[in-house]
């Protein structure tokens, strides 16, 4: 539940940061009848994702259960690749985002007869693509996860998202985005590396992977991962008491290193002092 409300509040707070840009600037720009053109493009991404989700989440129960493991398998690969773009696109484009947003608006609505559908496709295109890798990532957390939790929490912190982007919009919060964005961004590429091992699990499960089978560890006796803090653990850091030696690889392998890449980037670049 934890994971899906953390997950679904930053991608929240990323579709209304972006279309609380294109609102405001449109106010700023004296051209807030535009604005309904924003809405459309906004219902139509939220409709479109609803509609993907559901027909890949139908279809996903009609496989038989080697297809249906490749399947989980595949998605969790598809949400960790999405997830960890996400992470560092965010991370690379938030000092311009603002400034490129306006640029497209200005493009969007340059005399024409396409001026309203230019706006509608580009809210479109810009929610649309935070609902994909919403989509994505529910769907392989469903399938790993059994009970109302995940739904529960997915909803709840869309709702947070909703909440916090009105206040920021036109209430005037302030929200230090740049650490918020920077733990998030940890706490996902935590949450990739569980999904990534549990791929490499579904692969086995479908008959496509049989190496490095031996148990890496157990720690059943004593953290079993059915119990409040094993449940937890697996939740939020992808925690299994005995996992795979190819499970554990696949974990520190993308772990490591994109834990690496993402503090190295974030250092800010020192100029050479004067001689």
């Amino acid at each position: 539940m934890l994971v899906a409300y953390l997950i679904m509040l930053r991608e929240g707070i990323e579709a209304a940061l972006i279309v609380g840009i294109i609102a405001g600037y449109l106010k700023q720009t004296g051209r807030e009848r535009w604005m309904p053109s924003v809405w459309l493009g906004v219902a139509l991404a939220l409709a479109l994702c609803v509609v993907i989700g559901v027909a890949l989440n139908y279809t996903s129960g009609e496989f038989p259960q080697r297809q249906q493991e490749f399947f989980e398998g595949a998605v969790a690969v598809a949400a960790v690749a999405i997830l960890t773009s996400m992470v560092f696109w965010m991370k690379k484009a938030a000092r311009s985002i603002k400034a490129e947003l306006q640029h497209s608006v200005d493009a969007a609505l340059r005399p024409g007869d396409r001026q309203g559908w230019a706006l509608v496709g580009m809210a479109f295109l810009a929610v649309g693509r935070e609902g994909l890798e919403s989509v994505f990532f529910l769907l392989a957390t469903f399938q790993q996860s059994v009970g109302p939790g995940v739904p529960v929490g997915a909803a709840l912190g869309l709702l947070t998202a909703v909440g916090i982007g009105v206040a920021i919009t036109y209430g005037g919060m302030r929200l230090d985005l740049r650490r918020f964005f920077r733990w998030t961004g940890v706490f996902i590429i935590f949450v990739a590396a569980g999904l990534l091992s549990g791929a490499l699990r579904a692969f086995h499960e479908a008959g496509l992977w049989n190496g490095l089978q031996e148990r890496a560890f157990d720690l059943s006796g004593i953290l079993p991962v059915d119990s409040v803090l094993g449940t937890l653990l697996s939740g939020l850091l992808g925690y299994q008491d005995s996992p795979a030696i190819g499970e554990v690889l696949a974990y520190v392998v993308f772990l490591v290193p994109a834990l690496i890449l993402f503090f190295t980037q974030s250092r800010p670049v020192r100029s050479p002092r004067p001689a």
